[in-house]
């Protein structure tokens, strides 16, 4: 069966969500250059290195899901999704050196601490910044409801764990801009150094499970079993192998029918259990080989299963 292609509106989601992405990151960049020069802060220069490489980040998802789904054409058969998970392996390289030079730069400033100047604005700056952020979220999490994107999903991860470094940067700049305890604000910048890195190894480790093909969830793949053995005539299914590849989902099984049922009929019943598949995850490829109950014989070439039948 050809490759579905992923819908107008489902498509439209993931462009309007990445566009809003590189959105907020390029306001955020903004105000935090601008409270950085005023006050001098590390947090917030951590905070502000952070926005940066996220604007590259969400340039890279914004390109990423584009190219992702395109349909498939004569080089690449089974389509471009895995350009999302080599879009979050970028982010999430991005996003671990970050996290390196900011928890380097806080180190540094451990041993030589300096005051926080104009504390309120930048405090005002993080505020902002955080609501921002949360709103982003958001908009991400309800449009990975309807696409399971794995890019907008890294982008998502990212920007999760800046909510939370934006927080410990606001502690650290109101405590050394405010209370006089300098050390602080380093102690902030560090926080969010070792946050971005926890983040950073966890977006590689999802874009990993796509580019190594790793099967699907154990409830995914028994839903596909159920819905492909719906039809009684469906005797059961073996050698289920799926994979995720960006916004798409590929599976391929061997099913078992009654041996003496005319292949005009086996063929009506697969592309029923295809129809009901499509229905469940309607950006697939579907692969369902009829076996006849009981006479087929080991097939399937190197990754073969035993036949249960």
């Amino acid at each position: 069966m050809t490759l579905s292609a992923l819908s107008p509106e489902t498509q439209a989601l993931t462009r309007r969500v990445t566009a809003l992405s590189v959105a907020v990151a390029a306001v955020l960049i903004v105000v935090k250059t601008l409270a950085w020069l005023a006050s001098g802060s590390v947090a917030m220069l951590a905070s502000l290195s952070d926005s940066g490489l996220d604007l590259v980040a969400s340039l890279i998802t914004f390109y990423a899901v584009r190219y992702a789904a395109e349909p498939p054409d004569a080089e690449h058969r089974f389509g471009h999704g895995k350009a999302e998970a080599f879009s979050s392996l970028m982010q999430g390289g991005l996003v671990f050196a970050s996290g390196a030079l900011i928890g380097q730069e806080a180190i540094r400033t451990l041993y030589h601490p300096r005051p926080v100047e104009q504390g309120g604005i930048a405090m005002a700056v993080m505020v902002v910044s955080m609501v921002l952020t949360l709103g982003l979220i958001i908009a991400q999490s309800k449009v990975l409801k309807s696409t399971g994107s794995i890019a907008v999903s890294g982008d998502r991860a990212h920007y999760a764990a800046d909510l939370g470094s934006n927080a410990v940067a606001l502690i650290g700049i109101g405590a050394a801009a405010f209370l006089g305890i300098v050390w602080i604000d380093a102690v902030a910048g560090l926080i969010v150094a070792l946050w971005l890195i926890w983040g950073a190894i966890g977006v590689f480790r999802e874009a990993s499970h796509q580019l190594m093909d790793r099967e699907l969830p154990d409830e995914d793949r028994k839903r596909i079993v159920a819905l492909a053995t719906e039809d009684p005539r469906v005797l059961g299914v073996h050698q289920l192998r799926t994979r995720a590849s960006g916004p798409y989902v590929h599976m391929q099984m061997h099913a078992d029918l009654e041996a003496g049922i005319s292949l005009a009929e086996a063929h009506t019943i697969m592309v029923n259990a295809e129809n009901r598949l499509l229905e469940a995850f309607p950006a697939a490829d579907i692969i369902i080989h009829p076996d006849p109950r009981g006479k087929a014989e080991s097939h399937g070439g190197l990754f073969a299963e035993a036949h249960h039948g």
